[in-house]
């Protein structure tokens, strides 16, 4: 059977729905529509043994046309870009500096078969109460940027942690996205209440309403925030000392330099 490798972010949205379709630019799997392919998710993209089965699509369509044809239509189904240069820095990021606008890229839109239960579900532990460490750094603010988050037990053992590359933005909207991915895996994983630490005493604070959001760039990541907090029972924010939120911050070096060695 053929098979579509997915980051473990988008390999989430899949398991949403949010995402229904995937971009691939020199794709040599010759997917038609009707084929049925089965979806990898590179939990850790250097390790081949950590990825399992999101599960069997089957493919509805295939669009071919050049990256810089590309319609605000096509978005529909995969994860949107803030502008076509970020689309063309995102890619360029995965396939090299060759990519250019008159690159050619293949839209792939599946189903997603709901009736297989995959291997990360059977394998995904059952929370009810959790704590979610996140953290968020950038080299240069604004520069490159990363967000790390663990989420653990209430015994402190570490269930899920991940790094997550974010290009450039400021170190603020890398806090924010950290929270983010963290509050979307505790969701997924069907955490009901979570108590959150950060160092970062702004967001803790702003998310407690303390301080107002006042830049005007944290808004959107602000809000999509706010949409989530309705999917739990009870969630806490407390601040923490950097040295207590050391798990989290590991994993956006990690993601940082993991970046940088592939520059």
């Amino acid at each position: 059977m053929k098979t579509l490798k997915l980051d473990h972010s988008l390999a989430d949205m899949v398991r949403r729905g949010d995402k229904t379709a995937t971009w691939r630019i020199y794709d040599d799997k010759d997917i038609s529509v009707n084929d049925e392919v089965e979806l990898l998710d590179k939990v850790d993209p250097q390790n081949p043994d950590t990825w399992v089965s999101v599960g069997i699509v089957r493919i509805d369509l295939v669009i071919e046309k050049r990256l810089g044809d590309v319609t605000n239509d096509d978005f529909d189904g995969h994860e949107q870009f803030h502008s076509r240069e970020e689309m063309l820095q995102t890619y360029q990021k995965y396939y090299g500096p060759q990519v250019t606008f008159e690159t050619p890229i293949k839209m792939i839109h599946f189903t997603l078969n709901k009736k297989q239960k995959t291997v990360v579900e059977e394998a995904m532990p059952h929370l009810h109460e959790a704590k979610l460490y996140a953290d968020g750094g950038s080299r240069g603010n604004p520069g490159p940027s990363a967000s790390g988050y663990a989420i653990m037990n209430m015994e402190n053992q570490v269930v899920v942690k991940k790094g997550v590359y974010l290009g450039v933005t400021t170190n603020n909207q890398a806090e924010y996205q950290a929270l983010r991915l963290g509050l979307e895996e505790a969701k997924t994983m069907g955490v009901r209440e979570v108590h959150v630490y950060m160092d970062s005493l702004l967001v803790v604070n702003q998310m407690l309403g303390r301080f107002k959001v006042k830049n005007r760039d944290l808004w959107p990541i602000h809000d999509a925030i706010m949409q989530l907090m309705p999917s739990f029972q009870h969630v806490s924010f407390t601040h923490v000392p950097r040295e207590l939120n050391k798990i989290a911050d590991r994993e956006v070096n990690e993601a940082l330099n993991d970046a940088e060695r592939h520059q």
